[in-house]
């Protein structure tokens, strides 16, 4: 049977194989409001759990997203080498034979860019920054409630708006170069391979160099304002300090005497106003 839900008709594309029928499930508990980013969105769901599989596909379709679903993620691979059409693709992390990490290097390898969702129960922040550093846009804890599941990924899947609108097209501050067309940043010349979140964020604290920037500010990038995501109030702050690990990590990976990006105690982050 092939895997396009009813309504609309079914695609002239042959069901890939490997692919599970995403309404052989009835919806279960995560049934939702269509959020607007769904508009009928083509997603590719991989995980070898075959009644979450089909339980969350069911539900998306409900929320107005076209799922097409794998329980084998070589499958899911082929059949988007082949072409098929996928806004997002979303999956788990541990499964047999090609984890998610492998699954998304092998995307990057073969140059397809599909922004990749990971949906697991792995969701500590080691699993969570292993992903991200891989190039995964976003990392959703399977234990969280419907609402923030579909939010999460509705924000995910939007187009990314320029930080900055004001800011000119591309950034030269002391040591450090952004070409903000294509999203790279280069240090004393030489690539630093920041994903787009991460690009997002350093334009932002460069295009106020010397200037204190919180952490609300910085979340507010990263996630869209007023998003909230933690425990408590002010529980987003983790994820930016996690965040702001990563990109020192990667700055120090191509300089090891790195300094250019500061902390101000309690309050957020700077960065150098010499670069």
């Amino acid at each position: 049977m092939p895997p396009i839900p009813p309504d609309p008709p079914p695609s002239t594309l042959p069901a890939p194989a490997g692919s599970v029928p995403a309404n052989s499930v009835p919806a279960g508990t995560l049934a939702a409001g269509p959020p607007p980013a769904a508009a009928r969105t083509r997603l590719v769901l991989v995980d070898d759990d075959r009644l979450f599989l089909a339980t969350f596909a069911a539900n998306l379709q409900a929320a107005g997203y076209l799922p097409t679903c794998f329980n084998d993620p070589h499958a899911a691979l082929a059949a988007l080498q082949a072409g098929a059409e996928a806004a997002a693709c979303v999956l788990d992390l541990d499964m047999p034979g090609l984890d998610g990490l492998g699954f998304l290097r092998a995307l990057n390898a073969a140059g397809l860019a599909v922004p990749v969702i990971f949906l697991t129960s792995h969701a500590g922040p080691v699993f969570e920054e292993a992903a991200l550093r891989e190039g995964a846009v976003e990392f959703i804890d399977k234990g969280r409630g419907p609402a923030i599941i579909l939010r999460r990924l509705a924000l995910a899947l939007r187009p990314r708006a320029a930080a900055d609108p004001a800011a000119p097209p591309d950034l030269d501050l002391g040591r450090l170069t952004l070409r903000c067309q294509a999203r790279r940043a280069l240090w004393d010349g030489m690539e630093v391979a920041l994903s787009r979140a991460e690009f997002d964020v350093v334009r932002h604290l460069a295009a106020r160099a010397g200037s204190d920037v919180g952490y609300r500010a910085i979340y507010d990038v990263i996630k869209g304002e007023g998003f909230m995501a933690g425990p408590g109030e002010d529980g987003y702050r983790a994820n930016v300090r996690a965040m702001i690990k990563r990109i020192r990590r990667k700055f120090e990976e191509v300089d090891p005497g790195f300094a250019g990006l500061e902390t101000y105690p309690g309050f957020g982050y700077r960065w150098r106003g010499n670069g």
